[in-house]
């Protein structure tokens, strides 16, 4: 990794940039061009798109309920008991999000209250390119089945048999959902948001992809078709004192690295020593790791910082606005209380990132590429539709009717004044009074 010490503001500013995407405009002009044609061409447009890019175009997308019997046996018993046991801590975590519904009574008879309604069609995206990410099923399908969903549907790319992994499908049944499409990349965010192929057409698009699958989704959102965040390249940013475990910090820089070449990994450190052993310990943990290639590649494109103290960490960690930041550094709490921009933080020495990737019970679905300054992770929120209602009684109405009509004509909106007034003049003592509903 690149160390810098004490770097200067335009040093910082250069070392905290994504890397950019030379290919960016070209790619998006070719994954609209695809949409269009699964727009109008329809399922022969996903079946062109999947032999070519997926390798494997089967007569029906859906996975057969056969192939989930299968699959249920196909699982080795500890890994079918370390998914129940991930799908019951994120169940646990996700279900305390639910929020009771609270009467508001803002002035005596105006009752106002919010309730979450859940989106009644989701779709999940769950990648397949290099591993089977069997745990973003858990992630996206734990929360879709707590909030409700009437409709869920997934759709992950095959593997070179055209066959779906086991644990992505038992994985999925854990979370109800029985629905299964072998379809990736952009024909699958096309087949979701226009309804082709067998696919249901869905409301909101919800998963991580690679850079083709991220322009799909952002098109697809400009045509009405929610989806739950912009996400880039995995990334980690260590925050480490002179109190952190070499080893600890080395694994935890790894952990993203050998996501893909393109992750992004960071490492802020108060003591130069540190930052020598890490390295020593990058070497001897990189030296028999499986996916070495990927973790080479996207150390070389990652640095690692030296600072004075710990509030210049935290500054930079901030400015920074990591997917994932993990502080191991002494009284990690207390530190914690200044951080506002991440998607998920680790606290301590024994926390490592890998236990939100899987089974904490906290979301591993986060914002990346610096969208964690305005953007949250994947939660029982993003699949629910807040709605406000209100009640207002007669008497009500009477107290609030001048602010109303006064604001209404100010802004030359006399038909809005005039529901007002209209319902006044009707309860009148000569009329007949003004009747509650509820």
């Amino acid at each position: 990794m690149k160390v810098l010490a004490n770097p200067s503001q335009i040093q910082l500013a250069e070392a905290l940039a994504r890397p950019l995407d030379g290919q960016a405009a070209e790619r998006r002009s070719k994954v609209a061009a695809m949409l269009n044609a699964i727009r109008s061409e329809g399922e022969a447009a996903v079946r062109r798109f999947s032999r070519q890019f997926d390798g494997f175009a089967a007569e029906t997308f859906e996975v057969a309920a056969a192939e989930h019997k299968a699959a249920e046996q196909q699982v080795a018993p500890a890994l079918k008991a370390a998914i129940r046991q991930a799908h019951a801590n994120i169940k646990t975590f996700h279900e305390a999000q639910k929020e009771e519904v609270r009467r508001i009574e803002t002035m005596p008879g105006i009752v106002c209250w919010r309730k979450g309604v859940p989106i009644e069609k989701v779709g999940l995206y769950v990648p397949g390119g290099t591993a089977p990410l069997f745990s973003t099923v858990l992630m996206l399908g734990v929360p879709a089945q707590l909030a409700g969903c009437a409709e869920i549907v997934l759709c992950t790319p095959p593997r070179l048999d055209g066959s779906v992994h086991p644990a992505v499908l038992f994985a999925a049944r854990q979370c109800g959902i029985h629905r299964v499409f072998k379809l990736g990349g952009v024909q699958a965010i096309g087949a979701m948001a226009y309804g082709v192929a067998g696919v249901p057409a869905v409301w909101k698009i919800f998963g991580p992809g690679n850079p083709w699958v991220t322009a799909a989704k952002q098109l697809v959102s400009l045509e009405g078709v929610a989806i739950d965040m912009p996400a880039g390249p995995s990334e980690v940013c260590v925050v480490a004192d002179s109190t952190a475990h070499p080893a600890f910090v080395a694994a935890d820089l790894l952990s993203q690295a050998e996501h893909g070449a393109d992750s992004q990994v960071l490492l802020i450190a108060t003591s130069g020593e540190l930052l020598e052993k890490v390295e020593v310990a990058l070497k001897a943990q990189l030296a028999d790791l499986p996916r070495r290639d990927f973790a080479e590649k996207s150390l070389a494109n990652s640095c690692a910082i030296l600072v004075s103290d710990l509030h210049e960490a935290m500054r930079i960690a901030n400015q920074y606005a990591p997917e994932h930041l993990i502080l191991q550094v002494a009284d990690a709490a207390q530190w914690a209380d200044r951080v506002v921009n991440a998607g998920s933080v680790f606290l301590g020495t024994f926390t490592p990132e890998s236990a939100g990737d899987y089974a904490s019970g906290t979301n591993h679905t986060l914002p990346t590429e610096g969208w964690a300054r305005s953007y949250s992770g994947v939660s029982l929120d993003g699949f629910l539709k807040k709605i406000t209602f209100q009640h207002i009684s007669p008497d009500g109405l009477r107290t609030l009717a001048p602010t109303i009509v006064e604001m209404a004509r100010a802004e030359g909106l006399d038909a809005h004044a005039r529901a007002v007034e209209i319902r006044l003049s009707a309860a009148e003592p000569s009329n007949q009074p003004l009747a509650s509903n509820i």
